[in-house]
């Protein structure tokens, strides 16, 4: 397929620019099928582009613009509601035809079980993938209520394929004895806080390609209350653009930002965290024509050697 094929129109996020001259495409993937809480995260992406508006282009810690930054804003997904298998297929689609462009991918959700698709078409082009997963839940369960195509699921589908060694947990707060019991024996696993797995992480996967996906909960629901199922506990924004700061060195092929539900915060603030998130990473990874954005990130296999490196 082509990229624009199973594609929708909408508002660009701030300083967006053409598909042409892009190295980075960010597209939204408006689904909301299997939320076990409060849903609205359909409406994620919009509202964070809207919200983006209202910051600067320019990022004071990082002394970086997004001007700096090629980047195209490819709309919306196009899913069919209610038919969850369709809607994977679709985001896996786009997924891989952007790899195949030869640029990289930055979804915006949406609620995590986005991500399965999204990791499923990375691990298909770079088979020495690893994923670092910022989160409040574990999102290893076997099934919810029966249920295995659940965001309460999501990680559990990625380690079927993805060996668990390569899956780093960063703030994780909130998990069943049964997904703890998982996580401390097979992922790489820093709860509760985000730095110090940010570093280890930093430290191990260089010269190998990372998806990395950030679920808006991993913050306190004091800097983000409008998402799905909040977690008291959790980081500080400002934890977070360092860990993704910290990430710069290394070999990005992908990322999503999700669970943003809007609609649940009258004050609009976790659309704001949510679109500064997105800057910040933006400028943190793709900034350089000779970091890792600059790369060629269509080659599979980009990485040297095949041992999985993150194993306890």
């Amino acid at each position: 397929m082509t990229v624009h094929e199973r594609l929708e129109s909408a508002a660009a996020f701030m300083a967006a620019g053409p598909w042409e001259t892009a190295r980075v495409a960010l597209f939204g993937i408006p689904m909301d099928a299997t939320t076990s809480y409060r849903p609205g995260a359909r409406f994620g992406p919009a509202r964070i582009r809207e919200a983006s508006y209202g910051l600067e282009e320019y990022s004071l810690a990082l002394d970086r613009s997004l001007d700096e930054v090629p980047f195209a804003d490819l709309g919306d997904v196009t899913l069919p509601l209610g038919d969850v298998p369709s809607s994977l297929e679709a985001i896996e689609a786009v997924a891989g035809a952007v790899w195949d462009a030869g640029r990289r991918p930055l979804a915006i959700g949406g609620e995590h079980l986005a991500t399965l698709p999204l990791v499923r078409a990375a691990w298909a082009r770079f088979p020495e993938l690893a994923v670092i997963q910022f989160d409040a839940h574990a999102d290893l369960r076997e099934e919810y209520l029966g249920v295995r195509l659940s965001h309460a699921c999501v990680m559990r589908r990625i380690a079927e394929f993805l060996p668990p060694a390569r899956l780093w947990q960063l703030g994780i707060r909130s998990a069943t004895r049964e997904e703890a019991a998982f996580a401390r024996e097979r992922t790489r696993f820093h709860p509760f806080r985000v730095a110090e797995g940010a570093a280890a992480a930093a430290a191990e996967l260089r010269g190998r390609p990372v998806y990395v996906t950030i679920d808006i909960d991993v913050l306190d629901p004091a800097y983000a209350p409008g998402t799905g199922t909040p977690e008291p506990g959790g980081v500080a924004p400002e934890e977070l653009f360092s860990a993704l700061r910290a990430l710069s060195p290394l070999d990005i092929v992908g990322a999503d930002v999700v669970e943003a539900a809007p609609t649940l915060d009258p004050a609009g603030t976790t659309a704001v965290v949510a679109a500064k998130i997105v800057r910040e990473l933006l400028l943190s990874w793709f900034h350089s024509p000779g970091g890792p954005g600059g790369r060629n990130p269509g080659r599979p296999g980009a990485a040297e050697g095949g041992e999985d490196r993150g194993s306890h």
